[in-house]
């Protein structure tokens, strides 16, 4: 019977959610993933975008709403995760497509009105950074965990925009040795930056709330 259980768990889905096809204001198709609060809301739930590390498909986008979503959930949040249509992150002409699946998003009745929080890991988060500075009166703010940035030119938009910034010391990436050089970027193009460098920390961590709860407070008040 033991042995018959464990074979029924392993052939369970690992997630409850499942992906959707968004049709985009373009003309184009997106698949997501998205989910909601339980409970309801009136005036609809804020929205969160997060973006995945690597190529951003279907395996790291579903990782990524595992391992960051229901957080967000339980505090309340739209969550969705789209899953890059050619395997090249969601930069580049990819970056267009997180907006129109936003704006298909917010035509919904459960989805608030207003800007829209972005969350990217490794890949992502030097996506959320790119889709921020194209429109950054779009957005709450930006966590990202860990993203690089090489050009304060290219970011000169988020003058004054709110990013949360963490990167582990033990990336085994290397990301962690430029930590300093991303800060730099960063505040050389004005981001009113929140930026620690996570000591022992590898390339992907679950996120700390005691320090992202704060400042999403201060943003979502602004």
């Amino acid at each position: 019977m033991k042995q018959l259980f464990t074979a029924l768990l392993l052939l369970m889905p690992v997630t409850a959610f499942t992906q959707t096809e968004f049709s985009l204001p373009d003309g184009d198709t997106l698949q997501a993933y998205f989910d909601l609060p339980r409970d309801g809301g009136s005036g609809g739930w804020p929205l969160v975008v997060l973006l995945g590390g690597g190529p951003g498909d279907a395996r790291v986008a579903s990782s990524t709403f595992r391992n960051h979503g229901d957080a967000f959930i339980d505090r309340g949040w739209a969550v969705t995760a789209p899953v890059s249509p050619n395997g090249q992150s969601f930069w580049g002409s990819n970056a267009e497509k997180v907006r129109g699946l936003i704006s298909v998003l917010k035509a919904r009745p459960d989805i608030a009105d207003g800007p829209v929080l972005l969350m990217g890991v490794s890949n992502g988060g030097i996506s959320s950074l790119e889709i921020a500075s194209r429109h950054p009166q779009e957005y709450l703010g930006v966590i990202a965990v860990p993203a690089l940035a090489n050009n304060p030119t290219a970011l000169a938009a988020l003058n004054g925009f709110p990013v949360f910034l963490r990167i582990g010391s033990e990336d085994r990436l290397g990301w962690g040795s430029r930590f300093d050089s991303t800060v730099s970027v960063l505040e050389e193009a004005g981001v009113d930056l929140d930026a620690q460098l996570l000591q022992g920390t590898g390339h992907t961590f679950p996120l700390d709330w005691q320090q992202v709860g704060p400042w999403l407070e201060q943003v979502t008040s602004r």
